[in-house]
């Protein structure tokens, strides 16, 4: 029983996006994240990149346990999912050697648990910069290593909203992003339930109006190569708009099982690099069985074959190393006959339009099943 089938009882974390085409005709500039920022794209076959510190980097994926955080205990019981962590780290940075790169799964602080409602998920959720991050900062400035991973997140700029967020934390142990999940899957779960997260698709007006359009699908552009993070799977649309302006390594995350088809074949079709963390099995958690379909983290190559992939569902560290160098002097945008499919794309409409969330949070699973069923276009 893996995690998405046990979410006919309650809520999954599977996510996808949707694609604003004509974004991609704004003048280029740099993704600050400002009001106004338009999207920073070519249409020459190359991308901004910053220069690069090392022609080849090292990398581990971290396949490890999920424990969710416990309502009755849950600074101590976060604290020890974060020192957790940091013994991943310590590991990874041992006898093999340093990393350069370390990836987590989605959940690895707080946990999951289908039965939280919205306050509870908000009480266990971190805040970044918090004392959670603070104390991984730490770990990425002992060993110069970068830090990716998911969680849940409050942000006092989105009061009452529960965010999905990847961070990323360089080596010097600076937070360089906290990307929003781009949009959740409605209309998939069975029982009519749906997930209560707030995603940049459920707030896109107001989410641009801050942050400006090249904030909706952000490139970090390190020392190190450009980067994505994503927990989102079954969407190459989201992945090809990430290629197109500029991403050479996807870093994606996975609680509960992924698909091996879609990250591999989104590798294959942009020609780049991706990593993608899942959970290990977790007898430490006693809410779901052990074995819901965890393990099997890996890094694939841009022929989408996997150069590393994990030969276990046990906690384990996947080793690998991108020759990022070469294949920067190599590597152009993906080759997309974009006038054949572009009036498609102009007059397709998804069965939910954006902003549905934008003046309603709902309260749980049920509440956002019941809000959302009458919203379908289709």
């Amino acid at each position: 029983m893996d995690r998405r089938t046990m979410l006919g009882a309650g809520v999954g974390m599977a996510a996808a996006t949707a694609l604003d085409w004509t974004a991609f005709a704004a003048p280029a500039a740099a993704a600050t994240g400002k009001p106004g920022d338009p999207v920073q794209m070519r249409s020459d076959g190359t991308y901004a990149t910053v220069p690069l510190k090392k022609d080849v980097i090292s990398l581990a994926v971290a396949q490890t346990r999920v424990v969710p955080v416990e309502l009755s205990n849950i600074r101590q019981t976060r604290r020890a999912n974060v020192q957790h962590m940091c013994d991943v780290i310590d590991t990874a940075n041992g006898f093999s050697g340093s990393k350069d790169l370390i990836c987590f799964h989605e959940f690895p602080i707080t946990g999951y648990r289908h039965v939280w409602n919205l306050d509870d998920a908000r009480k266990i959720a971190i805040e970044i910069p918090g004392e959670e991050t603070e104390i991984l900062a730490a770990k990425a400035r002992e060993y110069g290593s970068y830090i990716v991973f998911g969680s849940y997140v409050r942000d006092p700029d989105w009061p009452e909203r529960l965010l999905s967020i990847t961070t990323m934390i360089n080596d010097k142990g600076e937070i360089i992003a906290k990307d929003w999940k781009a949009r959740n899957l409605k209309g998939f779960f069975p029982g009519g339930r749906e997930l209560f997260t707030t995603t940049i698709y459920d707030v896109l007006d107001e989410y641009v109006e801050r942050y400006g359009w090249d904030a909706v699908l952000p490139i970090v552009r390190t020392p190190l190569g450009n980067f994505i993070t994503s927990s989102s799977q079954r969407e190459p649309e989201l992945f090809r708009a990430y290629a197109m302006k500029g991403a050479e390594v996807m870093l994606r995350t996975a609680t509960g099982n992924y698909g091996e088809l879609d990250v591999r074949a989104t590798s294959m079709y942009n020609g780049v690099y991706s990593t993608i963390a899942n959970n290990s099995a977790s007898p430490e958690n006693k809410y779901y069985l052990a074995d819901s379909n965890p393990g099997y983290a890996g890094i694939i190559g841009p022929d989408g074959e996997f150069i590393k992939q994990a030969e276990t569902d046990s906690e384990t560290l996947v080793y690998g190393r991108i020759p990022i160098g070469s294949f920067r002097a190599r590597h152009r945008q993906p080759i997309v006959h974009s006038e054949l499919v572009m009036p498609i794309f102009e007059q397709y409409r998804s069965p939910y339009g954006p902003n549905l969330l934008a003046d309603y949070q709902p309260t749980d699973t049920e509440d956002a099943g019941r809000y959302l069923r009458e919203k379908t276009r289709w």
